[in-house]
């Protein structure tokens, strides 16, 4: 018995020892837990009291720990400076199109990114700044600032890419040619762009800066003309015809009318049985009336309303392009209402119809192409069309600015895909005059004066400018180091029709911003 008692009591005594050994070890846990914590809380006050960010934070990769607001500003705005390219290059096929940052006004929040840096530690409550504070002092934390951009803009540039893509999407159309004939083009299948893909792409890479140093394909998908309406052609072609006459009280002006018909279901066959055949010329049925435009005179149109000029060098094959889209266009009567096209009137260039080859803007330069030079015609009359104060109702800009007119003030042209249409919206008809001689294509428009007629300016104002760049490129002809092409600068461009009456504005109309690419300069390798 007393055996048992001494040794529980041993044990008592172990026990006893074992457990002062976990408390003394809890104890020093505690103690040092609180010294780290104390010491965690002691850096935390300080960081409070500081005006600089705390440690353990990046922003996009650049640390910033240690440093004040604007500091922090200053050194991710340079490194971001130093990582980011001034453009994003797509590619198409062969093709490369260049979006240029500051074009779509696309940088970092890089101040909202440092204000959420500097307030890390500092938003919520005691408890909750601490354990923020405690968390990024020990795992770090790399901000990733929201991208800004302008989305309207990469829009507008991914949509003017496409039209410029060299799969250009034809739809199928018609003109009148040598006014006895109708032809019919087949449309052809051309490239459209996914628009939406693309642009979450560009996004992404810019986000992570990855377009620096790749090129972004640009997807594409094919677009199929709409099938030949004949029934359509006929509603539109067809005329009764009439006598052209005016009065004097009112002064009005009826111009004559051609009748035309053709025989729809001839036409009909005539597609179904040859559906491959790129275009169909077929012979009209034309009726003349006994009394034309043309023989009433310049009477009918008794007033100037506008004319527009712009220079040419004389180079033949130009000029004669010049000529033939001219002599289209002179005498062109549009009525109230009516819709003037280009590509309507001039219809389709061709080596047929004399067209010959001259330079041309295409694939980032100038090059031969037929037709070339035509563009001077419609830009000329777009010019006439805004003095006599006419709606613009299709117009795009050239790729690069031309060489007669300054930027803001063309107008491109392209069979098939790109059209320059106006409406006269007069209460009275107009008669276009144009010419081509001595180095001067002219075009003036002649009316009717309204009761309040106002002075009409045309004002554009450069926004920016895009800096061309310098590639390398082999070309057999070439020696290395020899000059294949200049670089030219592009450009952005604002015009306005400013309205003046008494020589006092009355209205200021903002037509178009414009978008010009620089022509690269490309030395030879």
């Amino acid at each position: 018995m007393a055996d048992f008692k001494l040794a529980q009591s041993k044990n008592i005594v172990k026990m006893f020892r074992r457990d002062n050994t976990i408390l003394i070890y809890i104890i020093m846990v505690a103690i040092a837990m609180g010294i780290v914590f104390a010491s965690f809380f002691a850096f935390y006050q300080n960081h409070q009291k500081s005006d600089v960010i705390q440690s353990g934070v990046y922003i996009k990769g650049t640390n910033v720990s240690g440093l004040t607001k604007k500091e922090a500003c200053d050194l991710v705005r340079n490194s971001l400076a130093g990582q980011m390219n001034e453009n994003i290059v797509l590619s198409y096929k062969n093709y490369n199109y260049n979006v240029a940052i500051e074009q779509i006004e696309a940088e970092f929040d890089v101040e909202a990114s440092v204000d959420f840096a500097y307030n890390i530690g500092r938003n919520g409550n005691l408890f909750q700044n601490v354990k923020d504070y405690i968390a990024v002092l020990m795992t770090h934390i790399d901000i990733d600032p929201i991208l800004k951009y302008n989305n309207t803009a990469l829009r507008e540039y991914i949509e003017d890419i496409e039209t410029k893509l060299p799969d250009q999407l034809e739809q199928s159309s018609y003109y009148l040619e040598d006014d006895d004939e109708l032809v019919i083009t087949n449309g052809v299948n051309g490239a459209g762009i996914y628009i939406e893909e693309l642009e979450a792409t560009i996004l992404a890479a810019l986000q992570d800066i990855s377009y620096s140093n790749k090129y972004i394909e640009i997807p594409t998908y094919v677009k199929y003309p709409d099938p030949i309406d004949v029934d359509s052609i006929h509603d539109d072609i067809y005329v009764e015809p009439q006598d052209a006459y005016f009065t004097t009280d009112p002064y009005m002006v009826y111009p004559h009318v051609i009748g035309v018909d053709f025989n729809v279901d001839g036409v009909k066959q005539h597609i179904e049985e040859n559906p491959d055949v790129s275009e169909y010329v077929i012979g009209l049925k034309l009726t003349t009336p006994e009394v034309v435009t043309d023989d009433i005179g310049m009477e009918a149109f008794p007033h100037k309303l506008s004319s527009f000029t712009t220079k040419y060098v004389n180079n033949p094959n130009r000029t004669t392009n010049l000529r033939l889209a001219s002599n289209k266009i002179n005498g062109t009567v549009i009525m109230p209402g009516e819709v003037f096209s280009f590509n309507k009137v001039v219809g389709k260039r061709t080596e047929a119809a004399g067209y010959k080859n001259a330079a041309i803007f295409q694939d980032g330069g100038v090059t031969d192409g037929l037709a070339g030079g035509i563009c001077q015609i419609s830009s000329t009359i777009y010019n006439a069309a805004l003095y006599a104060d006419m709606t613009m109702t299709s117009r795009r800009n050239h790729m690069f600015i031309p060489s007669y007119v300054e930027g803001g003030r063309d107008a491109t042209v392209v069979w098939g895909s790109t059209d320059f249409k106006f409406r006269n919206d007069r209460d009275y008809p107009i008669k276009i005059e144009s010419s081509v001689a001595n180095g001067e294509a002219t075009v003036s428009i002649y009316g009717f004066r309204r009761e309040t007629e106002y002075d009409i300016s045309i004002e554009t104002s450069k926004v920016r400018t895009i800096s061309y760049k310098t590639e390398y490129k082999k070309k057999s002809g070439y020696s290395k180091g020899e000059v294949i092409q200049g670089g030219v600068n592009g450009s952005v461009w604002d015009s306005w029709r400013v309205y003046k009456l008494n020589g006092e504005v009355v209205k200021r109309e903002k037509l178009y911003r414009d978008t010009y690419s620089a022509q690269n300069r490309i030395i030879a390798k």
